[in-house]
This record gives C-alpha cells, structure tokens and sequence, in this order.
C-alpha cells in the first residue's frame, strides 16, 4: 500500500494542478474557405456560415482519471486460522502469566508461614530446653556448708558439707586454706588456692539426700600454729585482726554422664577468739560463699 501510494503521489498532483487552474484546453476549428457565387442566391454569406460552424462544432475535453487501488487480496481460511490460533496462544500465554504470578504470591505467603512457624517452633524450643534445665536443677544434688560445734571437745569446731539436693552426690575434691587479715575487705578479690586442681579425698564419700559429711575440723589449739609470731597472736586475741577459713567441694551429680555435671561449692568462716570461749561463724565477700 506505501508503494501504491507513492507510485500514484505525481499523477494525482497533475490533476490536481490542472483543476485548480480551471483552464481548459481547446482546439480552434478547421477555417472553411468558400467561393463566392453570385449565381447561387441561396449560399449563406460568409459571415453568417461561420457562426453556424462554430455553434455546432464541440471542442474536446482531456480529462485525467486517476487509477484505482487494487482490490485487497481475499482473506483465505488457513490465514483465518492461523490469526485465530495467534489470538488463542496470546490469551493463554497471559493467563500462564497471571496463574504464575500467582503462585509465586501463594509461595510467598507459604514462605512466611513456614518461617513463622520455624520461629514459633524456636521459640518452643527454647522455653522446653529452659523447662527441661529448671528440672534437672531442681533435681540435681545440692551441697551447702555449715559449721557445728563438737560435742566431744570444748572450743572445737567442724566444717559440715550436707547434700539439700534430690539426688545423690558424690565429693570428689575437697581444698582449704587460712589467711590473716584486718577484715573482709583486706582479703583477696577471688579464693586463692595452692593449685587449680583440688586435693582428692582418701576415700569417695557419696551423699544421699539430707545426708551430711565433716571436711573440716578447726580447735582453739590450731590458731597458735597458724600465727607465725606470738605478737600476731596477740593481735588475733584482741581482734586487731581476724583469722579466715575458706576452702571449697567439687562434686558431681550421679545422675549425669562421667564427664558432665561437674559443681563446685565454695565457703568460707572467721573464727572468733575469746578469753575462755572460741566461735567458728560463716563470714566472708559472696566470691568465697558461692555455688555452681
């Protein structure tokens, strides 16, 4: 059709062109040469003749028409077909597009849901792994300190370890050690021990429930071989200073693996020199009173 168009462009601006100039184009008719008769009375005068002439001569006309476009070919069926099935794929390829688009939202939204429901299974877990904790807690042994005074001996005193625990224990190690200071706030920040590793005892001693068990025993005789002067003693006698035990049990939980469960009590007492009468109190910062 665009070449049709521009094949047809300059015959349609020569007729253009010779219609607006509105001229037309004539062919002046033939003269007619006559002989004069004088004879002849009925011959028309020449004047008279070729009015007549020219009144019935018609000049021609030029008239350009322009061509006509071609018929459209016809629209056969396989053509019919063919678009059909184009317009055919072009919808189902756009309801492909939005079932996709779709499911790539229900996937998004099914991928929120499992991440919210990893994290709600996290957070169980979590709070079943604190529960199952605060359990074995209130199930495992617990070993405290105190100090009894003897029934058998006069100013003499015994550091007691008891199991408050639910289940047994059993005492592994066991360390103690004495220092000489003005007060609580004079003693080292942390326990200081002559190794890291604590003294194992002779004999396994195993605790029950409530059961209890002497690790340390501490008379008034013993302050004097402590004291490495006599003017030192003195000053313990009139409280210038005081005299500190402390020390600490390793245990384990009988119930739990061999290498697991491993706890640690620390304790720690001032004695009190009298004139006639001793005590053995618990005292001392909550580093030398803890528990694991």
């Amino acid at each position: 059709m665009v070449l049709l168009a521009i094949l047809q462009a300059p015959v349609a601006a020569v007729a253009k062109t010779n219609d607006s100039s509105g001229v037309k184009r004539q062919t002046a008719p033939p003269p007619v040469f006559s002989k004069a008769n004088p004879q002849d009375a009925s011959s028309p005068t020449p004047g008279t003749d070729s009015e007549s002439v020219a009144h019935d001569y018609q000049p021609p006309h030029i008239t350009v028409a322009n061509p006509s476009p071609p018929a459209p070919a016809p629209w056969t069926w396989p053509e019919r077909i063919t678009w059909a099935a184009n317009v055919v794929l072009a919808l189902l390829g756009y309801a492909g597009i939005m079932m996709a688009y779709s499911l790539l939202k229900k996937i998004e939204r099914q991928t929120g849901y499992a991440e919210a429901a990893a994290e709600a299974a996290t957070a169980s877990a979590q709070a079943a792994l604190l529960n199952a904790q605060a359990i074995i807690h209130a199930e495992r042994p617990w070993i405290l300190i105190s100090v009894e005074p003897s029934r058998s001996m006069e100013n003499s005193f015994t550091v007691m370890a008891t199991n408050r625990g639910r289940t047994p224990a059993r005492i592994i190690a066991t360390e103690k050690r004495t220092r000489i200071a003005i007060d609580e706030m004079h003693l080292p920040r942390i326990p200081e021990y002559k190794s890291e590793k604590a003294d194992a005892p002779l004999v396994p001693i195993i605790l029950l429930p409530g059961e209890f068990a002497a690790i340390e025993p501490f008379c008034r005789d013993d302050v004097k071989g402590l004291c490495d002067s006599e003017e030192r003693f003195k000053r313990i006698e009139t409280w210038e200073e005081k005299l500190f035990l402390y020390g600490r049990v390793v245990y384990r939980d009988l119930i739990a693996y061999a290498d697991d469960q491993v706890h640690e009590t620390n304790w720690c007492c001032w004695y009190i020199h009298g004139r006639q009468n001793s005590g053995l109190v618990m005292a001392g910062p909550p580093e030398y009173n803890s528990h694991t």
